[in-house]
């Protein structure tokens, strides 16, 4: 296969296939420019935009380990679906059935085990070596207006729904993992498993890199259509809610968002295609904290990566999460501080339980604002 560039100055310019010199190379080439992951050839109806979350991102194989293995990059889209993506040379042997299993142990244990406050910090550390503002990355690279909470709770979704990619790139695709690759990605729902093979060509000075994305079956698209993402409201997430929890939840649910919505602070309604939030931003001093989140799906989250002074110390997290331990019914475990525990919309349906959980939160925003 060769490529021909009509050049004004230089007439028909033939160039001929060319190798990636070595693979760190063409990862690099990836950070760099990531349109080249060919989101249109993804979805040609909405490309697929990207945002590098961090490059050789690791996972752990357990709660709060220090991670087995690494993935060449870590991405997501602008509707927060982690892309993990994979690159190999043509020359490299593991190219088959090697690279397959790896990146199934990969996306089986991330999908667990990978905290979406965890990688929201790597990101934001990734931006400031690089002197870049986290919400400006965020905005220019998926086109994405609004808070950065959006992002976050999408992929949070995404990563608890299993909904995530799975991306080989080589500089060429052997038939063998293209059989393999359209196989996954038709039985595998919601996950998405694809082969992106990248052919180089250059000559006479010039250079072009041709896309070209396998495993895009029709019968694999039918089935991982994805739903639109809505914008919910305090209506919606009702009528949710009592679909899937019955009325007396629903009622529990009511009693909550009123008492966030007696805060002098701003209520955020989420957006997803599947669940629906409600959740109370607190902002100080400049500073915005989201302490607390209701869900469609029966929880209330208390988000403590994400409030501000004084909570970003561990020891008042944990005046926190000791003095949500005293209310009957609540176990949040040492590690919570660092994470967004649930807590059962059910555990609430007592009025004195109910209270005490209030008399909890209203000391957490007093806190907020006196910092």
């Amino acid at each position: 296969m060769g490529v021909f560039v009509l050049s004004d100055s230089q007439g028909l310019v033939a160039l001929t296939p060319s190798e990636f010199v070595n693979e760190d190379d063409f990862q690099q080439l990836l950070e760099k420019y990531p349109a080249l992951l060919s989101g249109s050839q993804i979805d040609d109806g909405k490309p697929r935009r990207w945002l590098l979350i961090k490059r050789e991102k690791s996972i752990p194989d357990e709660d709060g380990g220090s991670g087995r293995w690494s993935v060449d990059h870590l991405f997501v889209d602008q509707d927060g679906i982690p892309t993990l993506v994979e690159v190999k040379r043509q020359s490299d042997t593991r190219l088959r059935r090697e690279v397959v299993g790896q990146m199934l142990d990969y996306a089986a244990n991330a999908v667990v085990y990978w905290p979406v406050e965890q990688l929201r910090a790597e990101f934001e550390q990734s931006c400031a070596a690089i002197g870049t503002s986290p919400d400006e990355e965020i905005r220019d690279r998926l086109d994405l207006d609004g808070d950065a909470e959006v992002l976050w709770q999408r992929v949070k979704t995404n990563l608890q729904a299993g909904r995530i990619r799975m991306l080989f790139v080589a500089d060429r695709i052997p038939a063998e993992l293209r059989r393999i690759v359209e196989f996954l990605n038709e039985q595998m729902d919601p996950a998405e498993v694809l082969a992106l093979e990248l052919r180089q060509f250059q000559g006479e000075g010039l250079k072009t890199i041709v896309p070209m994305l396998y495993g895009q079956t029709e019968e694999a698209q039918q089935k991982k259509t994805v739903q639109p993402i809505r914008q919910w409201d305090e209506a919606s997430i009702f009528a949710d809610i009592e679909r899937r929890h019955g009325p007396e939840i629903l009622r529990t649910a009511q009693k909550i968002v009123g008492w966030i919505k007696t805060k002098p602070d701003k209520v955020w309604y989420g957006r997803g295609s599947k669940d629906g939030s409600i959740c109370l931003l607190v902002t100080a001093n400049g500073l915005r904290s989201t302490p607390i989140l209701l869900w469609t799906y029966g929880t209330v989250e208390v988000a403590f990566p994400y409030m501000k002074k004084p909570f970003d110390a561990p020891a008042k997290r944990e005046e926190l999460r000791e003095r949500l331990n005293e209310i009957d019914g609540v176990n949040l475990p040492k590690d919570a501080i660092y994470k967004r525990p649930g807590i059962p919309i059910s555990t609430f349906s007592n009025e004195e339980t109910l209270r005490r959980f209030f008399d909890v939160m209203d000391w957490c925003i007093r806190e907020l604002h006196s910092a």
